[in-house]
């Protein structure tokens, strides 16, 4: 049994009491007939039960629980004299969103930042506009820069500029050449240093590249240009953020949790933990300033003793988890770094017509060794996996070890899936393994895919929600973010529309139904994470995770998906965010 951590003294007396007494000697151990805390009634309230939209028309919570569901005749035995009734003006209830994948500090950390997304998000639409931004952030938030020693901004997308390419060392000089700065792509897969940056990170002509990384190079030269790919890019940054002090961290987190409570998430999760973020979770549960459920997934590789001292748990202590590990094995394709089985439609330039991008770890059985350390842990596992050449390095690897260590309720989740092909789709429904994707890429870079990356025929398969469904599999979808806001409704456009920034719909026969997105944000989400019998719907003894919209996204245009918005985040029956407020 669960406890909720603002009742548990009490529950744990009452079911200590009830138990030392026998049932019915303790007549306030059952709580069903007192009355509730707060009853919502007068709008769409939207179980999430079923196969087909169920609408109830009240929900009562009683100590942080779900007490009742159903008509409203029903509800009226449960109103006592403090009791607060909560007319919902036509507006919409439904269960919390549940996030499937994102990296909530990382999103703290670029509400902080300088905002380099481009529009409609930011305002970062060519070189000389991130270095205004940058300017002008640096100009306004000296007490940081010099607490911290860095410069960054965040959120630049080469695709999106007028250039059509990364800044450089050089351009950034223009920010300062005194102090190191780093800006971060919008995939979070690549960044750009100054040459003060470099210096400190020391890079320079004669660093070879690290495994699973570039460090891109001044044309003609072996000189670094100051753009840097995935582990080049991880190792230094690592470094910088590890400096971090434990204020600076819970500041960071902090505003993390406040930006998915904007977004009606009432669980985040933390995709790829280093031990010190996990850790600085761990300290806000403790100190019981989550408000948020935050599932953490340490990174399998960097550290495996960690997860090795502390296990995973599929139960909350205050909030907080440590729910599985992460493993990634390629990049991103709108970086041309994902691991393609055919070769991208454009390479790069200087990179051979064939160039199909890379993966993570070559080595076959390194893979399959890490998958086994997790299935002999019983640590669930999330695996990155952008480009099909490494969907079939995680099948393979999911298949061998299930042979050696037969079938379990493991919930392997395939993190993006994006290139997934019809074939591999099959031996995921026959291995279990879970998809969660990343429908939201349709918006973002689906004119890039279409055009560059990977060509029509792949472009318009990217994120297979509805062969999926067909298949009668179930998934996620998530936003990744910091790499897209934490948006729930853009998820949700994306998911239903799949329109691109230029109106092309990316895959028409891959959009599903605004309720299967909406289950996919919710209890199918809610199941990803072994979490579908406390969370994800309504239905009385789950959590009263709520979120309330301005619009029922079931009843809207599909087109103007985007534009519902949350007016209020309910966890476990306290409003963690309200758009009054504001």
């Amino acid at each position: 049994m669960i406890i909720n951590r603002r009742k548990g003294l009490v529950a744990a007396l009452t079911i200590t009491m009830a138990s030392a007494f026998g049932p019915g000697m303790v007549a306030w151990a059952d709580e069903t007939d007192k009355p509730a805390d707060i009853v919502y009634t007068g709008g769409d309230i939207i179980t999430m039960e079923g196969d087909a939209p169920e609408y109830a028309e009240a929900v009562a919570v009683r100590n942080g629980k779900i007490a009742y569901v159903g008509p409203q005749s029903g509800v009226e035995a449960l109103i006592g004299e403090e009791t607060r009734e909560i007319d919902l003006e036509g507006k919409t209830l439904l269960p919390g969103f549940f996030d499937a994948h994102g990296h909530i500090w990382n999103t703290g950390f670029q509400a902080l930042a300088a905002n380099l997304l481009p529009p409609p998000d930011g305002e970062a639409h060519d070189i000389a506009s991130i270095i205004e931004i940058m300017n002008k952030w640096v100009s306004e938030n000296q007490a940081a820069i010099d607490k911290v020693g860095w410069i960054v901004g965040f959120g630049y997308d080469d695709a999106q500029l007028a250039e059509k390419r990364h800044p450089t060392a050089a351009d950034l000089n223009k920010i300062s050449e005194d102090i190191p700065v780093i800006l971060l792509h919008q995939s979070t897969h690549l960044g750009v240093m100054n040459d003060k940056a470099l210096e400190m990170a020391g890079y320079t002509a004669e660093t070879p590249n690290p495994a699973g990384g570039v460090i891109q190079r001044i044309e003609g030269s072996q000189q670094p240009n100051g753009v840097l790919e995935e582990m080049a890019l991880f190792t230094p940054l690592f470094a910088v953020l590890a400096e971090l002090d434990e204020t600076a961290n819970l500041t960071i987190a902090k505003a993390g949790m406040e930006a998915y409570a904007a977004h009606g998430f009432t669980t985040g999760q933390e995709g790829r933990a280093t031990k010190p973020v996990a850790e600085t979770w761990r300290s806000l549960a403790n100190s019981d300033e989550l408000i948020l459920d935050i599932d953490v997934y340490p990174d399998i590789r960097g550290d495996l003793d960690y997860l090795k001292a502390v296990g995973t748990s599929h139960i909350y202590n205050n909030g907080f988890r440590i729910a599985g590990a992460k493993l990634s094995l390629d990049g991103a394709i709108q970086n041309f770094t994902a691991w393609l089985s055919e070769p991208y439609k454009e390479p790069l330039p200087g990179q051979p017509e064939d160039y199909n991008g890379y993966p993570a770890i070559e080595e076959v059985d390194e893979v399959q060794k890490i998958v086994d350390t997790a299935y002999k842990n019983n640590w669930q596992l999330l695996v990155h996996t952008n480009g099909d050449q490494t969907s079939d390095q995680l099948i393979n690897a999911v298949r061998a070890v299930t042979q050696e260590r037969g079938m379990d309720d493991r919930r392997t989740v395939m993190i993006h899936a994006q290139t997934v092909r019809e074939d591999q789709l099959d031996a995921m429904k026959e291995l279990a393994i879970f998809p969660s994707f990343f429908a939201m890429h349709t918006y973002y870079w689906g004119d890039l895919h279409r055009e560059v990356t990977l060509g029509k025929e792949r472009a318009y398969r990217i994120s297979p929600a509805q062969s999926a469904l067909k298949r009668g599999m179930i998934f996620s979808q998530h936003h990744d973010a910091p790499v897209a806001l934490p948006s729930a409704m853009a998820v949700l456009s994306a998911a239903v529309n799949r329109t691109s920034r230029t109106g092309d719909v990316i895959g028409p026969d891959q959009r599903v139904s605004a309720y299967d997105g909406l289950r996919a944000l919710t209890i199918w989400a809610a199941y990803q994470g072994y979490q579908e019998n406390r969370k994800g719907s309504l239905k009385a003894e789950k959590l009263a995770d709520f979120v309330v919209l301005d619009r029922n996204p079931l009843k809207v245009d599909p087109g103007t998906l985007r534009e519902v918005t949350v007016l209020e985040t309910i966890k476990e029956g306290k409003t963690i965010y309200s758009a009054r407020k504001q």
